[in-house]
């Protein structure tokens, strides 16, 4: 299928999709996700997911629950104005949604930062759910990035990744600690082994190479009949169990600040920058204008590199 890609516009870490998932000239519905400021607040109906199919939409909920559960003491309420929590263009044919929130002063967390985009193209409906928690130079400890890509009832693109902050090579240690330690690997492997399962490989090497050996990134294909139930199953059984016990794991490494060097502060802020602009600049700048016109791109893209250089509360 020969085709434009459309997805991943509010990630600013990965890739496009592949033509599995994308399309051009998309209709796009969408509704944000957002961690309420206080517990007792009731939760808007928005986040409920209304596009995503019951089972990718109750996952989501549950790991959101989690991190907020996680979380929910270390983060800053929401200052994300109200024409970037939910935007579309002039004709109305793509709508957007993102919340960001910064970290308490003692917090480990930098940004959480959640999106959700709804496009009808022509052989379906994509939908884009994501999940992307950067912390600050106070730990060492992995970024969190979860994102579900679906651009049929019967397949989904997972990405899924503890995303390293040292280089795995010349830091082994990091590497065991993080990596080996925690069985992440494991967890990738029981996934793979389902015969629906087959890698999801990246157009962007630049993307790729953020990724940790441990990443889970895969296409789960359940063919083009009637499996929609098939995949539920898959999403209901093995994926919840994996999804969950990764984000429990990345819960426990973050909440316990690492204090490091100050040299090695230094190089954690200069990578996680580099990072934040390289995305601005493959991703969002290349795609969103595209979408939701200049005018309506430029805000977004200025709130969300307001974001990115928020001062980091480790140093």
């Amino acid at each position: 299928m020969s085709s434009t890609a459309v997805g991943c516009l509010l990630s600013p870490l990965l890739p496009r999709p592949s033509s599995t998932v994308a399309a051009a000239g998309c209709n796009c519905k969408s509704r944000s996700i957002r961690v309420r400021a206080s517990m007792s607040s009731p939760p808007p109906p928005v986040a409920e997911f209304p596009y995503l199919p019951p089972a990718q939409r109750e996952l989501m909920v549950e790991i959101l629950s989690m991190v907020e559960t996680g979380l929910g003491p270390q983060l800053l309420p929401s200052t994300v104005p109200s024409d970037v929590l939910s935007f579309q263009n002039p004709s109305g044919s793509a709508h957007g949604a993102i919340d960001i929130r910064h970290g308490g002063r003692d917090s480990t967390v930098n940004f959480i930062l959640e999106s959700w985009l709804h496009c009808q193209i022509p052989t379906g409906a994509l939908n884009i759910a994501t999940l992307l928690v950067f912390l600050n130079s106070s730990t060492d400890a992995p970024h969190l990035l979860m994102e579900f890509m679906q651009g049929s009832p019967t397949s989904l693109v997972l990405l899924l990744d503890l995303i390293p902050r040292k280089d795995v090579v010349l830091h082994p240690d990091y590497l065991d600690e993080f990596y080996h330690q925690t069985d992440l690997d494991k967890q990738r492997q029981v996934l793979s082994k389902l015969p629906q399962v087959q890698p999801y490989m990246s157009s962007s090497i630049y993307a790729r190479s953020l990724l940790s050996p441990t990443a889970i990134a895969v296409d789960i294909n359940c063919g083009d009949g009637k499996e929609q139930t098939l995949l539920e199953e898959i999403i209901r059984g093995k994926l919840n169990m994996i999804c969950k016990e990764i984000v429990q794991i990345w819960l426990r490494l973050c909440v316990k600040t690492r204090l490091s060097s100050e040299v090695d502060q230094d190089i954690l802020v200069k990578r996680d920058s580099l990072i934040k602009s390289k995305a601005i600049e493959i991703d969002l700048e290349a795609n969103l204008p595209r979408m939701f016109t200049p005018k309506v791109a430029s805000r977004i893209i200025r709130e969300i590199k307001e974001a990115y250089k928020c001062i980091d509360s480790g140093n």
